[in-house]
């Protein structure tokens, strides 16, 4: 029993770590005023009658902090490409010279800063209902371990293991939180 319920413990640990994994993933794509080729990381082109990642049928760069620059492996992508840009509505328009695309990243004003942060708290919310969730499911596991005769104390210990690791990984997500909003606010 002891086993199954350090396996409960280990497993709960990994899904956490997943769940900050993932919330740094989604904040890459929250632009900070810089330049960065994730921004586009969401955007899917139609390629040959199937929805493919825009990184799939270009080479994506940040030459400097203020643009992005996309290089279509096949010149008829162009306008493709431009046009996915255009529909995902991320607030870019961008430019194209018949071989590449650039997109000139405007500075953010100080109204959409807000908002970014506003988004940003709210990405950070969902992943702290996720671990929340990872620590009810690990605790329900115990007690079901526990009736099913692992004991009182062991069941107790694994418990307060459980809240140890839910403090620790809200940790980390305030601290991704709080990189990400200075990130935003620097002008």
């Amino acid at each position: 029993m002891e086993s199954k319920a350090k396996a409960v413990i280990e497993t709960t640990r990994n899904k956490m770590q997943k769940a900050v994994d993932f919330l740094e993933n989604e904040l890459i794509s929250i632009r900070a005023g810089k330049a960065n080729p994730s921004m586009l990381a969401n955007i899917e082109v139609h390629y040959y009658d199937r929805k493919v990642p825009i990184n799939q049928v270009a080479s994506i760069t940040s030459p400097d902090a203020r643009t992005i620059s996309i290089q279509p492996w096949e010149k008829s992508m162009i306008p493709v490409i431009e046009k996915a840009i255009l529909v995902a509505n991320i607030g870019f328009n961008p430019q194209n010279n018949g071989e590449a695309i650039r997109i000139n990243v405007p500075p953010l004003t100080e109204e959409r800063r807000k908002e970014l942060v506003k988004k940003t708290r709210t990405e950070g919310e969902n992943a702290r209902v996720a671990v929340r969730n990872l620590r009810r499911d690990a605790i329900e596991s115990i007690k079901k371990l526990q009736k099913d005769g692992l004991s009182e104390d062991l069941a107790k210990d694994f418990e307060i293991e459980a809240q140890k690791i839910t403090e620790d990984v809200n940790k980390k997500i305030d601290k991704v939180l709080e990189n990400k909003e200075k990130e935003i606010m620097t002008v």
